[in-house]
């Protein structure tokens, strides 16, 4: 297996309402024609999907999907785009679970929640500057 991750999944409870919260964050959709909303990002892409669809094609039920182990994170070139990113969060919806504040080791970060609950952590961390051209994320920085 390559290391990598294609496709983020997001199971969603109202489609509507999921696609109109990333619309308004600024993201672009793709055309789909398979019932799955879907924003190509850097090098994946996140797609939105009915949860009861989702568990049927795993084979279990929607109780047993669970819900917030896992965080989404948006990595900002500058610390006070992680306020600014929170604001258009909070105004297309979403949930202020932690505002921007500093980090014990260094960045500023806080998180917010979807519609759906799926949680997001917008941060800047000045020790992996994002690459310049395209915002791309590398975990210990290396780009110039």
């Amino acid at each position: 297996m390559e290391q990598r991750v294609s496709l983020i999944t997001l199971g969603v409870t109202n489609m509507d309402a999921s696609a109109t919260f990333y619309d308004a964050m600024g993201w672009v959709r793709v055309e789909t024609d398979d019932g799955v909303v879907a924003y190509d990002l850097l090098g994946q892409t996140l797609g939105l999907y009915p949860l009861d669809m989702l568990a049927k094609d795993i084979g279990i039920d929607v109780a047993d999907l669970g819900t917030g182990r896992s965080t989404l994170g948006y990595n900002c070139r500058e610390k006070a785009d992680v306020a600014t990113v929170l604001a258009a969060a909070e105004k297309a919806g979403a949930r202020i679970l932690k505002p921007a504040t500093d980090v014990f080791w260094g960045g500023h970060h806080g998180y917010f929640a979807d519609p759906d609950g799926h949680i997001w952590e917008v941060a800047h961390n000045p020790f992996s500057p994002l690459r310049k051209e395209d915002g791309a994320f590398r975990w210990n920085g290396g780009y110039e």
